[in-house]
């Protein structure tokens, strides 16, 4: 049987892979690379040879760049395809997977080929990013446990083959529990004060099912316009409800997907391997990486951030009660009722909501436009391909491209539907390095969420969706556009978690810039084949001035995740943890909205249960402060100053993991990072006095 999997190709072959073809292909190339590994070994001790790049880390490279050619579309199609037979393929080779893994990182032949490297003669002529390459390698070889005696080698290898199995399974069961879930209304009396557009698509999705009426999901699209616009308060608690209970011990399907078990187990396993490793707790060993220097350094930014949110946080809560029982007699604020009065607050302050920016951003002249603002930027040129390997009708194929030169692609599926994984992320396909037949480009993967077309209606954008899609793009860009040729620190790899964000949140500033969105938006409909008018001036103006609206309370619902997340990890020391209380005390210090005891969030955080934001949420607003103060320079020199886009181009997004972050950052502002420009850009007020603090 041939395998598409095991094939050279440029691209996946989507259509070819089935799920029969995964854990054979895995197995394979598994087999291969130790057999490859063991004779490399035997080889340097035969002939007594140095280890240097060329006879060890080259070859590791180009073995372990076939292996992820293989499992890159598998698990994406895992996540964005999901069936039955391709998850239980998928789940076959975690086990595979971690096991070879944890015998690379703890060879300690191989950790000692490396150690020589480093103190021979070569290295000091190798490259920067080679040098760095080889610095992450041993510390990596560590962090594997390859100094560990044999026994616990053993057990740290056997709790990262059960942690990968069982955060994949937290995942599933979010999956299947958002997909069990649903609520079909035959009356339409019941969706008051719906705009048309949710409603078209609520029906859309009962068609879909045979149904008559329209049908509610737990899907983003569809649940998020309920609990903004419903009218029918019981009908926005039925939803929050499925929604914050969703694969947890409560609500509508309590018991059936319930992650309890597993978020105890994925504590108490990683807290085992932190003690293993002589780490004081799986907080500190994950800072072993990241930019941030120690767990008190994480909490201390967290909480002089909460400290200098929280009253204003606490003054717009304030507001939107007033604002509930004055205008709409409603004097028991609930989680349920935020998101709708908040909504009628905004459109009684600024005249504007969602739903009027919409028309105004169809998805392709949204591209576009997005496209433009970043040829602006880079001296960049975007060619869509038609003629590609694809696994669904949605997705789009594109090249990037410079002074006539190919340097990068991407795949941009933007569509919520069935089997796929809510959310929106950036994710690798094929990395750029140097191969022996030439260089090999870098293609990314960009998947979002968002409310597909809609009868003969384009796909129309919430503002939100609008700066979804810029972010997301921005860790594409950081992917494709490095000009690193070391597979380790090329792209996003070897990038300090908690400056992975830099680019993504950036980019998004140029969705608020009046210049940008002049090309950006364009709406849906127009005549003669001309683009449609752009976002008016007078839309524009309340966009702006509505863009801080309740920004301080956004704030301190991340900092009560960052803070959640951290603390679990910094603080977790036995299977009978109470992750709820640690919650509950969390929420005690910076919560301002309601809260209800029902309230299963953590049940469904994918972010640091099942994906890589394990004690590195806090790298959202850690990356949000570098950001803001990076658009600050192009807020002083012009924000399609061509100059200093080239200059973040050069400095940051082509460098990808060769340096430390903290100085690619400095290279590029010429300074330490100030949080100043973040708290302007939220509009949260500060004394004269706390403008000036830095973080490391």
């Amino acid at each position: 049987m041939t395998n598409p999997l095991l094939e050279d190709q440029l691209l996946p072959a989507f259509s070819a892979i089935q799920p029969e073809h995964i854990q054979p292909a895995i197995e394979s190339l598994l087999k291969r690379n130790r057999e490859r590994l063991a004779q490399l070994l035997a080889d340097l001790k035969a002939s007594g040879a140095a280890p240097g790049w060329d006879n060890l880390a080259a070859p590791l490279e180009q073995w372990d760049d076939e292996l992820n050619k293989a499992w890159s579309p598998v698990g994406h199609l895992n996540g964005v395809q999901n069936s039955d037979e391709l998850r239980a393929a998928y789940n076959a080779c975690l086990p595979l997977l971690s096991q070879y893994s944890t015998e690379i990182g703890q060879n300690a032949e191989l950790c000692n080929a490396y150690k020589a490297l480093k103190a021979s003669a070569e290295f000091a002529s190798l490259t920067v990013q080679q040098q760095t390459t080889i610095n992450n390698e041993l510390r990596d070889f560590h962090l594997a446990g390859v100094d560990l005696p044999a026994e616990k080698k053993q057990r740290f290898g056997d709790i990262s083959q059960r942690l990968s199995e069982i955060t994949s399974k937290f995942s599933e069961n979010v999956l299947d529990a958002t997909h069990a879930w649903h609520k079909h209304i035959t009356d339409e009396a019941e969706l008051a004060g719906l705009p048309d557009s949710a409603k078209s698509l609520l029906a859309q999705l009962a068609q879909q099912k045979e149904l008559d009426g329209y049908l509610i999901t737990l899907d983003f699209p569809s649940f998020y316009p309920v609990l903004t616009y419903a009218d029918n308060r019981e009908l926005r608690k039925e939803v929050y409800t499925a929604n914050v209970t969703r694969a947890s011990d409560v609500g509508p399907n309590a018991g059936e997907f319930d992650n309890s078990g597993l978020m105890l187990e994925i504590l108490q396993l990683r807290y085992e391997q932190a003690q293993l490793l002589g780490y004081e707790s799986y907080a500190a060993l994950s800072l072993a990486s990241k930019m941030a220097e120690s767990p008190a350094q994480v909490l201390e930014f967290l909480d002089d951030l909460a400290k200098k949110a929280k009253p204003q946080a606490e003054r717009e809560i304030a507001e939107l009660k007033q604002f509930a029982k004055d205008d709409y007699n409603a004097d028991d604020l609930q989680p349920w009722d935020v998101g709708y009065y908040a909504e009628k607050l905004r459109q009684q302050r600024y005249a504007i909501s969602q739903e009027d920016i919409r028309p105004y951003l169809p998805v392709n002249t949204v591209i576009k436009g997005m496209f433009e603002t970043v040829s602006r930027l880079f001296d960049l040129e975007f060619v869509e391909q038609q003629d590609f390997d694809s696994y669904h009708p949605d997705v789009r194929f594109f090249e990037i491209h410079k002074d006539g030169q190919h340097l990068a692609s991407f795949y941009l599926d933007l569509y919520a539907r069935a089997k796929k994984r809510g959310g929106a992320w950036m994710d690798v396909c094929r990395t750029r390095r140097q191969t022996a037949a030439g260089l090999q480009l870098p293609v990314a993967y960009l998947v979002c969420n968002f409310t597909p077309p809609v009868g003969e209606q384009p796909a129309l954008l919430t503002h939100d969706e609008l700066t979804t899609l810029f972010h997301e793009f921005g860790h594409g860009l950081h992917h494709m556009l490095t000009r690193m040729d070391v597979a380790a620190v090329s792209g996003i790899s070897g990038v300090a978690w908690d400056a992975v964000e830099l680019p993504s949140q950036f980019l998004e500033n140029w969705c608020y810039e009046p210049e940008a969105l002049a090309f950006i938006s364009g709406h849906y409909l127009h005549k003669n084949g001309q683009p449609g008018e752009p976002l008016p001036k007078a839309l524009l103006d309340k966009l702006l001035a509505a863009k801080n609206f309740q920004s301080a309370m956004g704030t301190m619902r991340q900092i009560e995740f960052s803070l959640f997340d951290f603390r679990l990890h910094h603080e977790f020391r036995d299977q009978g943890a109470d992750v709820q209380a640690l919650l509950n005390d969390v929420r005690s210090q910076v919560t301002v909205v309601p809260i209800v005891p029902f309230s299963r969030f953590q049940h469904s955080f994918t972010h640091i249960f099942a994906g890589g934001y394990a004690a590195g949420y806090y790298s959202y607003k850690w990356a949000e402060v570098l950001s803001a103060d990076a658009f600050s320079r192009f807020e002083d020199e012009g924000i399609f100053n061509k100059q200093t886009g080239l200059s973040f181009l050069d400095e940051i997004l082509s460098q990808g993991g060769s340096r430390e972050a903290a100085q690619l950052f400095e290279n590029f502002r010429g300074r330490a990072p100030s949080v100043e420009p973040l708290l302007r850009h939220c509009g949260i007020d500060l004394p004269q006095s706390t403008t000036e603090d830095e973080i490391a």
